[in-house]
């Protein structure tokens, strides 16, 4: 894992200030390094992350107005580079790829060889990384890393991984990043990070790898009005943000109201479609397939990111153990933000509210718990009352 990972680095030695024509030169540093850059783009009418090689590449002047169900494109009134929230795209995709080969089996004279492919993996530099997702990734690390056995893709690619993170500076109606104390300030696990102002970019490292790119920059010491810019920018995020999650108890609220009506409320508009736990930066489901060739004499084995919401992604012993959609929504918002303690010691949701945005019906988790939540309470009230 690159030093990155360290939480609250020693190696930060000062913000430093970056001329907004400069920004290219940070690039080319990287570039120079034999990095794959990848960063925000537009493609498809949203922000995504794809493989960048100029600022030109990133969606500057251009931001993403966002509501549950609800994704636009829209121009802003300035050319800032990072003047959006979170698209559909989360940086899993390049550390967990969605379909990767784990074992391959060749037919010889002498019966079949089995093998197990090592991939040589990518340099990336991963430019845009929002403080949600240093969460994210975080979580991740926790579920392929630390949980006793490595998943030597994802290490692989983790290792040789970069992170030039970006401190938010607007939210969308959907985040709710501060319930979950995921952001919306980059705090470690990263190796730049950067917030933009209207003249340029406060620069701070958080890593030796990230000092040495940073000593390859033409930059200044950040001005105390620079820095008190940058502060009234991120603080300005922390106003915009309006939904929020009570966590309070949140594990033994929702396993202990397994049989509430709500999750046969919530059925009747959920289209089990799996549009959240894709766009969600740390679900990390999968299943297996065995892919011969046309001759039959080579089979890959491939794995594939797979959902709860599916019907089979349950099936055992000739049955499926969840066949309707209210076991299946019940399953991902319980494991999401309770059992998820259990398993990891820690919440599965980061507060970045790409499940809601992505939803089709526009379903809201934070609507869904407070909805349980407010149903209990006064029950609760009433047996204490009653005592």
């Amino acid at each position: 894992m690159s030093d990155a990972a360290l939480e609250d680095s020693d190696h930060s030695r000062g913000e430093r200030f970056l001329q907004y024509d400069q920004l290219q030169s940070l690039l080319d540093v990287l570039i120079a390094d034999r990095r794959t850059i990848v960063g925000p783009t537009i493609e498809q009418q949203a922000i995504v992350y794809s493989e960048i090689t100029s600022v030109d590449d990133l969606p500057r002047g251009w931001t993403d107005d966002q509501m549950p169900g609800a994704y636009r494109l829209k121009s802003r009134n300035d050319d800032a580079c990072f003047g959006y929230v979170v698209g559909p795209h989360s940086w899993k995709q390049f550390l967990f790829p969605p379909v990767a080969t784990v074992a391959t089996a060749d037919k010889t004279t002498d019966g079949w060889t089995m093998d197990t492919p090592m991939e040589d993996p990518p340099r990336y530099a991963f430019l845009g990384v929002r403080a949600c997702e240093l969460a994210a990734i975080r979580i991740q690390d926790r579920v392929f890393l630390e949980g006793g056995w490595e998943d030597p893709i994802y290490k692989a690619r983790r290792d040789a991984s970069l992170i030039i993170a970006v401190n938010c500076t607007q939210a969308a109606p959907t985040c709710f990043c501060t319930s979950m104390n995921t952001g919306p300030r980059c705090k470690s696990g990263f190796d730049l990070a950067i917030t933009e102002l209207a003249d340029g970019f406060v620069i701070e490292s958080g890593s030796v790898t990230g000092s040495a790119i940073l000593d390859a920059l033409d930059t200044v010491p950040a001005s105390e009005a620079q820095l008190a810019d940058g502060e009234a920018a991120r603080q300005q995020t922390v106003d915009q943000i309006s939904r929020q999650l009570d966590t309070t108890d949140i594990r033994d609220l929702l396993l202990g109201n397994l049989d509430h009506a709500r999750w046969d409320e919530v059925a009747t508009r959920c289209l089990s479609c799996t549009n959240c736990t894709m766009v969600c930066p740390t679900c990390f489901c999968s299943t297996v397939k065995d892919v011969p060739d046309m001759t039959g004499d080579h089979v890959d084995r491939q794995r594939e990111w797979d959902s709860c919401f599916n019907i089979d992604f349950s099936y055992m012993n000739g049955g499926v153990v969840r066949n309707d959609v209210r076991s299946r929504y019940r399953q991902w918002l319980t494991h999401k933000l309770a059992s998820w303690h259990d398993q990891f010691g820690q919440s599965g949701c980061v507060g970045c509210g790409r499940c809601i945005t992505w939803c089709p019906p526009g379903i809201d988790l934070t609507e869904e718990v407070a909805a349980i939540r407010d149903s209990v309470q006064p029950n609760v009230a009433l047996q204490e009352t009653e005592r």
